[in-house]
């Protein structure tokens, strides 16, 4: 056992070859702390510069690999007026410092991951899933935006997948990551542990990958991944919606989509078109700025409150958002929750 900070909510152990961290928060289904953040980040500056690690393995305790951030503490301490805006400067800080991670980052997912969870494990080098594996970003269900580098990873997808998957918040499994690209490997879950030990032994991602590797079907149909590939790449989020409705009288997939995105913040819907857009242009550490800008404006507005209220606080209520309708959303509205932030930049 090895102490960088974290308490009893993550663990960091040497194994041989291995730097092994486990997500140890399976009541609260792993959610992402801030002390899992700063100890995350010591632990990787630490390994980086050991000789002896060869490997960097992020896996997790229980049924959930990671649903997200701790939404509720963020919740209450953005209500009391101190939204907690350095938590997420050091969870984005992080998360860019995966992505540049030198050595392998083998992200051994097992159960659900979403949010906060995919910053920790999707931005490194290995993003390997079992048959339990559940990946979604859900954020415009309650009036957030996909953030922790959503803005990277999900243009890189192709058929316009990340766009999809970024608009609806919905949930893929295993073989729909693996076709995507967001998985680099799947495996079957009983053999995790195997993995893990031939990991310690070796230290060779590559190789260990490649002999545990059983390939997945994807589990979309065809005709649904063309009509995601003709209807999310439109040019504007306006073409999205006007394409599914076109679509939705004889196509019972582009109906319950376009059903879906209408129970979505208007604001959210917005704002993630436009990053994810941009998103396929920038660095990492560009999009990890962007998004500290945008979430800097969405902690003082409206809507991710009463999305957090409606889904958490008085569970299973209605959202009301403010505006209520794609229509009353202005481009200088949109515009505001990208401008730059003069001095309180992220630094990264």
């Amino acid at each position: 056992m090895m102490d960088f900070g974290g308490g009893d909510e993550i663990r960091f152990e040497r194994l041989g070859r291995a730097g092994v961290v486990t997500l140890t928060r399976p009541k609260a289904l792993n959610a992402v702390t801030h002390n899992m953040v700063k100890a995350l980040g010591k632990a990787l500056d630490a390994w980086e510069q050991d000789p002896g690690v060869g490997v960097v393995v992020v896996k997790a305790e229980g049924r959930a690999f990671s649903a997200g951030g701790d939404i509720l503490h963020i919740y209450e301490a953005g209500r009391a007026g101190k939204p907690p805006v350095d938590f997420f400067a050091d969870e984005y800080r992080l998360n860019a410092r995966i992505a540049r991670f030198k050595k392998p980052y083998v992200a051994l997912i097992d159960g659900i991951v979403m949010g906060g969870g995919v910053g920790v494990s999707f931005h490194g080098s290995h993003r390997v899933l079992t048959e339990n594996a559940q990946f979604a970003m859900p954020e415009v269900g309650i009036g957030f935006f996909p953030d922790v580098g959503a803005s990277h990873l999900l243009p890189d997808l192709g058929g316009a997948f990340g766009m999809y998957l970024g608009l609806t918040g919905n949930r893929i499994r295993y073989g729909d990551a693996l076709w995507s690209g967001l998985a680099t490997h799947t495996i079957k879950a009983e053999d995790q542990a195997g993995l893990l030990d031939e990991l310690a032994t070796s230290g060779d991602a590559n190789a260990e990958l490649r002999d545990f590797f059983v390939p997945a079907r994807r589990e979309t149909e065809r005709q649904d991944l063309e009509a995601i590939a003709r209807h999310f790449s439109q040019g504007s989020l306006a073409g999205i919606i006007d394409s599914l409705e076109r679509a939705g009288a004889e196509d019972a997939f582009a109906a319950k989509t376009l059903a879906t995105l209408k129970t979505r913040s208007p604001t959210s819907l917005n704002v993630a078109w436009r990053q994810i857009s941009a998103g396929s242009t920038l660095s990492m550490d560009e999009c990890m700025k962007m998004e500290f800008r945008i979430l800097n404006r969405m902690l003082a507005g409206h809507d991710f409150y009463e999305g957090i209220r409606a889904a958490i606080i008085e569970k299973g209520s209605k959202p009301e958002w403010r505006p209520a309708g794609l229509d009353d959303v202005s481009a200088a509205d949109i515009d505001a929750y990208f401008a730059p932030l003069g001095d309180k930049e992220l630094a990264l």
